[in-house]
């Protein structure tokens, strides 16, 4: 059970209350993390709308965007993260097959050169902070100056995600929480 209750657009500050409706009348759902964002009116819709721009105005190619929040999803232990990404990263044409194997990813067949980089990339960042010059070269290969402060960025963030996730135990909407290797 969430440790904060879930606001409603109804229940929501007006500020708040605004940008659920326009999520709804779009068309999309109400993500139960959006809903505790609620709580916060400035802070809330800042992080909403900081998390649409890297999904949808990023130049980041989509493939690698979705790596790199698999695995931080993974890493944080943070199956509602996961999941709801799990289903976008196969929109950009991730096999399930590579998710499936994420945790075997310095070995597994399924991974190319730009995930490994984009992966190892990930792993030192969230692990420390910092990447090795090695590391970071090897992004230099196919990425440049602003999709790598792009891929910096999405770490930081989604870690943050999974933190806020994690810390006030927000319920995925559907019990489709799949562990990495378990095949359907």
């Amino acid at each position: 059970m969430a440790r904060v209750p879930y606001l409603t657009r109804h229940t929501a500050p007006p500020k708040v209350a605004d940008l659920f409706g326009k999520i709804e009348a779009g068309g999309h759902q109400l993500l139960n993390l959006y809903a505790a964002l609620g709580h916060c009116p400035e802070v809330g819709p800042a992080f909403i709308r900081l998390g649409n721009k890297i999904l949808f105005q990023g130049k980041l190619p989509p493939r690698l965007r979705e790596w790199a929040i698999l695995w931080v999803g993974h890493r944080a232990k943070a199956p509602y993260e996961f999941t709801k990404h799990v289903a976008i990263a196969r929109e950009t044409g991730i096999p399930q097959a590579a998710i499936d194997d994420l945790a075997r990813w310095r070995s597994s067949p399924h991974f190319d050169t730009q995930a490994r980089a984009v992966l190892a990339y990930v792993d030192e960042v969230a692990g420390g902070y910092r990447a090795q010059d090695a590391t970071f070269a090897a992004l230099r290969d196919f990425l440049d100056n602003e999709q790598i402060v792009e891929l910096t960025v999405i770490v930081g963030f989604y870690e943050m995600v999974c933190r806020v996730l994690e810390a006030l135990q927000i319920e995925l909407e559907e019990e489709t929480f799949k562990p990495i290797g378990k095949s359907k």
